[in-house]
């Protein structure tokens, strides 16, 4: 993997949705869902001539602007759980693709996250700006759905998925609620890993197993895990990751960090990570 300087992107000059063919992570954000330094995590991901959001936060419109990309101009999305840092930029998505070049991006979901996602989160501000055959609008007015198929008998709901050259693969996490033992009773939440190659974790308390397990299998080029600075609530923290297998460290980066992450840096190289993820920055996979 390699981690490119930071560029200037900008209106005249906005970041690229295509890549020469390699597989290239861009952080939109890496910060925490209450960040005020820093961006929401999510991620970009591009592909020779796909590309992929994941997560749509609050925020993230504004990010985007700032790349030099209206966010018209993104065509693949994928959800990974409700939480307004990953979804709250969906409204300006669906609306402004509908009244403004009228297309309907594609989206990466399974149809009963579907029904949550809508029920819960969009209906409200998307579903009564129109009305057709006597009925508001839904879900499917706004977006063009990709279903992940499942893989019969695996672990933690795994399911695949393709958009373009992309190879997606689902899986549940523990995330929501703290109390939960496990992601079976968790509400849904996934992590994603790329091409087989790249584990993203999402939002994810402390699961040792989640990452164990998958890694054994795929054995991961580049781990990027949830990591908040302290310890407690519904995100894995960095003092609770450091129990993990040193090997497994040394290719884990930490995102969803808090504003005050320039004071931990020594202190994760020391725990054995391989660092914080960084917002705007490149990760190339060749």
């Amino acid at each position: 993997m390699k981690i490119l300087a930071r560029d200037e992107w900008s209106a005249e000059r906005p970041l690229p949705l295509s890549s020469e063919g390699s597989l290239r992570l861009f952080f939109v954000g890496a910060g925490s869902a209450f960040s005020k330094k820093f961006y929401q995590t999510n991620l970009l991901v591009t592909k020779g001539d796909t590309h992929l959001l994941i997560d749509c936060g609050t925020r993230t419109p504004e990010a985007l602007a700032f790349l030099g990309l209206p966010v018209t101009r993104i065509d693949n999305f994928l959800i990974t759980h409700s939480h307004a840092d990953h979804v709250g930029g969906l409204e300006e998505v669906m609306l402004m693709n509908r009244y403004g070049p009228k297309k309907k991006p594609s989206i990466v979901i399974s149809r009963a996250y579907q029904r949550l996602l809508w029920s819960a989160s969009l209906r409200g501000g998307c579903a009564y700006n129109e009305r057709h055959d006597d009925r508001p609008l839904e879900f499917e007015d706004f977006w063009v759905p990709i279903r992940p198929k499942r893989i019969p008998g695996a672990d933690r709901q795994l399911s695949i998925a393709r958009v373009g050259s992309l190879r997606l693969t689902l899986f549940r996490t523990k995330h929501i609620p703290d109390n939960s033992a496990s992601w079976r009773d968790s509400s849904p939440s996934h992590g994603v890993i790329l091409d087989d190659r790249v584990l993203f974790t999402s939002d994810t308390r402390y699961d040792p197993g989640m990452v164990l397990d998958l890694d054994r299998t795929y054995r991961f080029e580049a781990i990027f895990h949830d990591g908040q600075l302290f310890t407690g609530g519904v995100h894995a923290s960095m003092e609770e990751l450091s129990a993990l297998p040193a090997e497994v460290k040394s290719r884990m980066y930490l995102m969803h960090y808090q504003d005050s992450v320039s004071s931990q840096v020594e202190r994760a190289k020391d725990l054995g990570f391989a660092g914080f993820s960084e917002q705007w920055r490149h990760y190339v996979f060749d």
